[in-house]
């Protein structure tokens, strides 16, 4: 029963690395599968460009679908899994709805993610 135990948290390579210290460190399970979800919202084209544009500003959705020459119906499914996600906030005015990167949490690591590359790509010089 001990010997599970010790084998696994032994250096099996000779690196001087302790696998039981590796696990302490490691994100659990639940926080992989969150990351890899927000990684997989990001990994798409359509909705960086989406992000791009709500990246400190408030956008209808119109407004977005002209300017990345997409159908509005189109544009809509995009945001509507930004918003599920918790990425994007929104708020009606009259008969349109204007998006932008929401306050919380992960709508911020969005807009320092991208303040971050807009910097490194010198796009706004």
């Amino acid at each position: 029963m001990n010997d599970k135990l010790t084998i696994s948290s032994v250096d099996i390579h000779g690196h001087g690395c302790d696998v039981t210290e590796l696990r302490k460190v490691l994100p659990s399970e639940e926080f992989s599968i969150e990351a890899a979800s927000l990684f997989g919202l990001l990994s798409d084209s359509t909705r960086l460009r989406i992000l791009y544009l709500l990246y400190d500003r408030e956008v209808c959705v119109r407004n977005i679908a002209a300017t990345i020459e997409m159908s509005p119906p189109a544009v809509s499914h995009h945001l509507r899994s930004l918003k599920q996600f918790g990425v994007i906030t929104s708020r009606r005015i009259g008969k349109e709805v204007h998006y932008t990167i929401s306050d919380s949490e992960d709508g911020r690591l969005i807009t320092d993610m991208l303040r971050t590359i807009f910097e490194k790509r010198k796009v706004y010089e």
